[in-house]
């Protein structure tokens, strides 16, 4: 296979920015379909940004500022949410695309370097997180990102320039890119970070690697101007109480189950036996390196929610490209080019639900009914090009428990771990309730109630749950120093007026121990209003 031709590379990459992009964009606004508690937490870090403030110093998170930073500019450009969100994935897709380029161009031969291209913009232009379920959603739009600028820095460290190279050219994109993850999301940064260094250090691209290492630092120094030093500290105070919370220590399976059950265990055999046949194949760098990259790639995945295997094409893409000998065979005689490419191939099949889902999502949501969404955000007009379904908004479903006193069915309360969940604070019994579905309905209600009573105003509102989002649909305050999703800490307490007890939260063990460390502090509190959904009580100031 010879080198790509680059007009027709650069041609190719461009159109199918401009395709996926012109098709997002001609719905006229964003149309998601689920996820709306993920949706509302983008929502919070969004507006707080757009307003100035900054991730980690003046609200909690653990994903980085980069993840957010686009969506806030197009905010502050004047347009709404939902558009935001979108031309944000387009000008992500616009800055990779040089390096896209630049990657195909010097490390790929033939149609690989198209597919990787393709890969690597789908990833920041889809319209779904990934797996198989076809809903729209910009849930977790930042482990995309960070997937497709992963994809881009493993491709130059780990495999040598073909025909021409430039290390300097090299080097800015690694430590660039290297220093992105770190400010998207720092799990990608972390499992690749050794592999990355080990694969330039031992194909001897030295300089690469000097020049990485100051690009990264330069990244670091002008984030550092712009934020000041103390933003650093902030960051690691913020993973650092991610990582020491219960509330959820993995947003979906455990590592065994991400390496070993049914549905990854394909996947998992395909990676172990690229390794040895690649170092059966004459590449011993490469496989080793494969190897190193191999428990990043599993870290990774766990760490994500759905837990989307998405290094599959990578690894199909890194399979593509030694070309052994046409007759080296293995000792049990295989072909060890052909037996490279069936692995490839066997990487795309495992990869293809997700990848496909990925692929095809702008188009599943340019054919969405308009008639069958409403604005997420009611009250605000700028926003209301952001929308969800109409039954979903306004259906609330709860799961509710029905082994309580006078049921029957009490003795089966015990084995159901029921009292792990119960909650009992100021004195009362507070109903096994979790709402299923109908969050914005459950938001739009509590604030408009408060406010009916005269209990919003600009008021700050410490929810018990998950979400303490509330300010998004009223005339209410956001916490000072809060956190748009609740990890572990009583992050913005101190600023709030009111505290408010949903009776079916969305999370049973989250209020209980949100409720459990408001009595350990102490506050003094007074029940001011109690209704079929909450109770609301008014936090004294010392």
């Amino acid at each position: 296979m010879s080198r790509p031709n680059p007009a027709l590379l650069f041609g190719f990459l461009v159109a199918v920015i401009v395709i996926l992009a012109g098709v997002t964009l001609a719905k006229g606004g964003f149309f998601i379909a689920k996820h709306e508690g993920d949706t509302l937490h983008l929502l919070q870090i969004v507006f707080r940004m757009a307003s100035g403030e900054w991730p980690h110093l003046d609200f909690m998170t653990p994903i980085g500022w980069l993840a957010f930073a686009p969506i806030a500019l197009f905010v502050n450009l004047g347009l709404g949410v939902g558009n935001a969100i979108l031309m944000s994935q387009i000008l992500v897709a616009f800055v990779l695309l040089p390096a896209v380029f630049w990657a195909g161009m010097s490390r790929f031969q033939g149609g690989v370097a198209y597919l990787f291209g393709l890969v690597v913009l789908v990833l920041a232009l889809a319209l779904v997180h990934g797996e198989a379920e076809r809903s729209v959603s910009i849930s977790m739009h930042y482990n995309r990102w960070a997937w497709a600028v992963s994809y881009v820095v493993i491709a130059l460290a780990v495999l040598p320039p073909r025909e021409f190279g430039n290390d300097r050219l090299d080097g800015i994109i690694v430590g660039v890119g290297m220093a992105v993850l770190a400010l998207l999301k720092v799990t990608y940064f972390a499992a690749f970070a050794v592999p990355v260094t080990v694969a330039l250090a031992m194909r001897g691209a030295l300089g690469t690697l000097r020049i990485a290492l100051l690009s990264g630092l330069g990244v670091a120094v002008a984030v550092t101007i712009l934020a000041g030093a103390e933003f650093w500290a902030a960051y690691v105070g913020d993973l650092l109480t991610v990582f020491a919370s219960d509330v959820r220590p993995q947003p979906g399976a455990g590592l065994r189950t991400i390496i070993g059950a049914p549905a990854y265990l394909g996947g998992s055999l395909v990676l172990l036996l690229a390794v040895i046949l690649l170092r059966q194949a004459d590449e011993p760098v490469l496989g080793l390196v494969l190897l190193l990259l191999a428990p990043g790639f599993l870290y990774v995945t766990y760490q994500n929610f759905g837990n989307d295997p998405q290094w599959l094409m990578l690894l199909a893409i890194l399979l593509l490209v030694p070309t052994p000998r046409p007759e080296l065979q293995n000792g049990v005689g295989w072909n060890m080019r052909g037996a490279l490419r069936l692995a490839a191939v066997a990487a795309v099949a495992f990869a293809a639900p997700t990848f496909l889902n990925l692929a095809y999502s702008p188009f599943r949501h340019l054919g969405l009914t308009v008639a069958d969404y409403q604005a997420m955000l009611v009250r605000t007009p700028q926003h209301r090009d952001l929308r969800l379904p109409v039954v979903r908004a306004n259906q609330v479903n709860a799961a509710v428990a029905l082994d309580g006193p006078g049921s029957g069915l009490e003795a089966r309360a015990g084995p159901a771990e029921r009292a792990e969940a119960r909650t009992e604070f100021m004195g009362e019994l507070l109903p096994d309730c979790e709402l299923q579905l109908g969050l914005i309905a459950w938001f739009e209600t509590i604030v408009a109630d408060l406010e009916q009573a005269g209990l919003a105003g600009g008021r700050r509102v410490f929810a018990a749950d998950l979400f303490s989002g509330h300010w998004l649909f009223g005339d209410l305050q956001r916490l000072q120093n809060g956190a748009p999703w609740y990890y572990g800490e009583l992050a913005g307490f101190d600023s709030a007026d009111f505290l408010l007890v949903p009776l079916c939260p969305t999370s049973q063990k989250v209020r209980k121990e949100i409720l459990a460390d408001v009595t350990a502090r102490g506050a003094e509190l007074t029940e001011r209003r109690r209704t079929a959904l909450y109770i609301l009580y008014h936090i004294s100031k010392g």
